[in-house]
């Protein structure tokens, strides 16, 4: 393989290490290069990412190499950032979110079920606006992953824990979750 084409493998393992990084035992040991090699690919990406018109640049901290963001375009991704915040979740996010909130750990067919529609969208929003986060796997056949909420949730909805959700009625489940719903559509709509 080509000095350009380790390049770009070496490229695409930090992209894919993301805040863990990579050490130089680990580039040396996954490219099957030596000390001097590895040393020169780091050199030449974090030549070409500063002196072009990237929008990243290689940071080495503690022996530890990362893809990052240049400094220089923060304020692009504090504009991001509150652009995305201020988005608002659907009405099936937040069913899901209620449903998950009340009944975790829970995987994503006993969402479906309660819910009684699909719910890999929601979840997926849910999870990348880090509202949730997968919590290990459920002994049962198949190993479903599980769900729970995350801090950010308690954050976002202005909670220190749990335990300060509305308590549920112990009427039917599909009211109770319409209760739920109504409280995170009038904590989000603040």
């Amino acid at each position: 393989m080509e000095l350009t084409e380790f390049k770009g493998v070496l490229e695409g393992l930090l992209f894919a290490s993301g805040d863990e990084g990579l050490e130089m035992n680990q580039i040396k040991q996954v490219l099957s290069v030596n000390d001097e090699t590895a040393q020169l690919l780091l050199e030449e990406l974090k030549y070409d990412y500063e002196h072009s018109q990237r929008g990243l640049s290689l940071l080495e901290r503690k022996g530890v190499y990362y893809l990052t963001t240049k400094s220089e375009h923060a304020l692009y991704f504090e504009k991001m950032q509150e652009s995305t915040s201020q988005s608002k979740l659907s009405q099936a996010a937040l069913e899901t979110l209620s449903i998950i909130a009340y009944q975790q750990p829970i995987t994503r067919v006993e969402i479906e079920d309660i819910r009684g529609v699909k719910s890999d969208g929601p979840i997926q929003t849910l999870v990348s606006r880090f509202l949730i986060e997968e919590c290990g796997r459920k002994e049962t056949s198949g190993r479903p992953i599980l769900f729970q909420t995350t801090k950010e949730f308690l954050t976002f909805f202005g909670l220190t824990s749990l335990e300060e959700l509305p308590p549920l009625p112990n009427e039917d489940v599909d009211h109770a979750l319409e209760e739920a719903d109504l409280f995170f559509n009038e904590i989000e709509n603040h």
